[in-house]
């Protein structure tokens, strides 16, 4: 408490003593406050401040009154101030009305929500923001730049993210506010089916990003419009009409669409351009897609497809050949299917037909010019003009009877002359060839001469079969070489183990037959036969080397020398310990048998060392000297003319009996 100068300052004081006394007695009555002062630094201080203070104070209670009557005039109730502490004194009717005056102009918020704000300042970095809470929040500026005429007392959303942060202050986002606004005002769209503006930011892979209500929506480029787009980039930093199709809270994604908002008008244009729709009618429509097999015409709502082989009367590998995209052309409707909803439209029909301008004179037999269009597996097609096309087989490209690719004669862009074969104006179908500009070579004078039994020629393989092999000599002049006419040696069961298709082998004539084409050819025939001297080496009972190179259930074949093979049967195999002979082994062998024109030699290895069949050796050798090929008599026969002979002769007789058992074993081995 201050000190308090007492008024009249002219009045006595007591003396010294009496009021040493009078302190006394103030401190005896009031010993704890002696204590406090006896503690207080400011004690010493306080204590001279009291001695010069006299004795006959003035109550607090009159200095309270004097000084409020002289600061606040009127009547003043000084017991209820002295007795009462701050608001003690309302009553309960008072009391509740400041609290509703107090709670109306404080805001009660929560985190996460979103509130509206005043804007009460802006600085360079913040805006100063007023929610109605007990104080304001911060916003960078930044999150303002969209709203650039900001000023003081504008009304925004605001994101509260916290109520009290660290330093006491209220954390506000405009940015997040937006964003939960945004969802809501999506979703709202979406379950009313509503129309709303996006601004188009960029171009993505497959369409657009649109910024709708602060989120960024994907645009499929499918959902632009009707018609496909080809170039993004013109829809790009402009304003678009759609409607919100599909929303995935997981992904934070939403697709718009702006194709649904024409969709319904072009579905009145198209209900009305399928009603009055007839075959023939001649429409007039925007091209808006091509592939490889036609065009997709717009005709206000309703597509039709344009059909490469209808857009032109002349061949094209591809419409963007003759169209363009976003070409506006005529077309006539050549069918239409009102369940599917098909049109088929036509764009050559609207001209005449080639067909009908071709030239008279060109008939059966007359030489033509032109370009080949198409090539195929069987012949080319030979355009003489835009739309007329005839047909060169590939039998008619060359003379040659074998077939081959037409590739190898000729290919798409070749100007080519040709010779009418057959021509049908009515069915408008033409047939041409090639091969008839040259002379047939079976035709030719020298051919006979060329070609007589004996002479030589080289050819190249053209065809293998299982008789024989194809030899072409020259372009249309083929020859047929039979599998016996390939080797004088070896036995060959297949051409294909002799020579290869392409190769070139050397023949000689056989046989001409220049009416039907047919010429006989031989490769083996090129050399002396061989078998005239085999004939003399291998005579029959001569002994060889050879190795057996084959085996089966009833011989072998063996490789003798000079490269020529002979037989063996499974029982002439045996060797003198009993066992066989096996494939690989080279062994010596007696020539049973000898044929010249048949080219077969019959060999044993038993014989070499068993003496058995030294008899059928011998007698089979004395056939083949007396009667060369002369055949044995049967066996029967044989036993007959030995009882004949002998039907004089009894069982008893030995010697007759003896001679007998010679004689059919004699006729026996003719007979084998």
């Amino acid at each position: 408490m201050s000190k308090v100068q007492r008024p009249g300052g002219d009045r006595p004081r007591k003396p010294t003593g009496a009021s040493s006394d009078a302190s006394k007695g103030t401190s005896k009555a009031k010993g704890s406050k002696v204590d406090a002062d006896d503690e207080d630094p400011m004690a010493d201080l306080r204590s001279a401040q009291r001695e010069d203070i006299g004795t006959d104070a003035i109550p607090l209670s009159e200095l309270k009154k004097a000084k409020y009557e002289k600061q606040i005039p009127g009547q003043f109730d000084f017991e209820a101030f002295a007795s009462k502490g701050f608001g003690e004194g309302y009553s309960k009717e008072k009391r509740e009305e400041m609290v509703q005056m107090y709670s109306g102009t404080v805001t009660s918020v929560d985190t996460g929500e979103v509130v509206q704000g005043v804007v009460v300042g802006i600085n360079d970095r913040d805006v100063i923001l007023n929610i109605g809470f007990k104080s304001d929040g911060l916003v960078p500026l930044a999150e303002f730049k969209e709203m650039t005429n900001l000023k003081i007392g504008d009304v925004v959303d605001l994101f509260i993210e916290e109520r009290e942060n660290a330093m006491g202050q209220l954390v506000l986002s405009r940015r997040k506010a937006k964003l939960v606004k945004g969802w809501e005002y999506v979703q709202t769209a979406l379950d009313k089916d509503q129309v709303i503006e996006g601004f188009v930011k960029r171009r993505t892979k497959g369409g657009l990003i649109v910024d709708v209500f602060g989120i960024e929506a994907f645009l499929p480029g499918s959902q632009i419009d009707v018609k496909p787009i080809r170039d993004f980039d013109i829809y790009v930093n402009k304003n678009i009409e759609v409607k919100v199709v599909k929303i995935n809270y997981t992904n934070d994604n939403v697709v718009v669409s702006h194709k649904v908002l024409i969709e319904k008008d072009l579905e009145q244009q198209k209900a009305a351009i399928l009603t009055n729709l007839e075959k023939g009618q001649v429409l007039e429509g925007v091209i808006k897609n091509m592939t490889n097999f036609g065009v997709f015409i717009d005709l206000g709502g309703v597509d039709g497809l344009l059909h490469i082989t209808d857009i032109s009367w002349g061949r094209i590998n591809h419409p963007e050949e003759v169209l363009k995209l976003d070409q506006t052309v005529k077309v006539v409707v050549l069918d239409f299917d009102e369940d599917k909803k098909r049109i088929s439209l036509g764009m050559k029909q609207l001209t005449p037909h080639p067909w009908d301008a071709l030239p008279a004179e060109i008939q059966v037999g007359s030489k033509v010019k032109g370009k080949i269009v198409n090539v195929a597996d069987y012949g080319a097609f030979l355009e003489l003009q835009p739309g007329v096309e005839g047909l060169i087989h590939v039998s008619e490209m060359s003379w040659s009877q074998h077939l081959r690719n037409p590739q190898d004669f000729m290919k798409v862009g070749d100007e080519v002359e040709a010779v009418v074969l057959t021509l049908d104006r009515d069915e408008r179908k033409m047939s041409l060839g090639i091969k008839q500009l040259t002379e047939d070579p079976w035709t030719r004078q020298d051919v006979l001469t060329k070609y007589a039994v004996g002479t030589k020629h080289k050819g190249i393989v053209r065809n293998l079969t299982n008789f024989g092999l194809f030899i072409e000599l020259e372009e249309g002049i083929d020859g047929l070489v039979h599998v016996s006419d390939l080797s004088w040696t070896k036995k060959i069961k297949h051409p294909s183990e002799f020579v290869k298709v392409s190769e070139t082998m050397e023949v000689q004539v056989l046989e001409l037959d220049a009416a039907n084409r047919r010429l006989a050819l031989s490769h083996k025939h090129l050399e002396e036969n061989p078998w005239d001297t085999f004939e003399t080496v291998f005579t029959i009972g001569s002994v060889h080397k050879g190795t057996i190179i084959n085996k089966n259930d009833k011989g072998a074949v063996l490789e003798l020398p000079y490269g020529i093979e002979g037989f063996a049967a499974i029982k002439n195999l045996a060797k003198e310990d009993n066992s066989k002979a096996e494939v690989g082994e080279s062994l010596d062998f007696k020539v049973l048998e000898f044929s010249k024109d048949d080219r077969r030699i019959v060999l044993s290895h038993k014989a070499t060392w068993s003496a058995e069949e030294e008899r059928p050796v011998a007698g089979g050798k004395q056939g083949g000297q007396g009667g060369g090929n002369k055949k044995a008599p049967a066996k029967g026969a044989s036993i007959q003319s030995i009882n004949q002979q002998n039907e004089k002769s009894t069982l008893g007789d030995l010697e007759a009996l003896s001679a007998l058992k010679e004689k059919m074993q004699g006729g026996e081995g003719k007979a084998e």
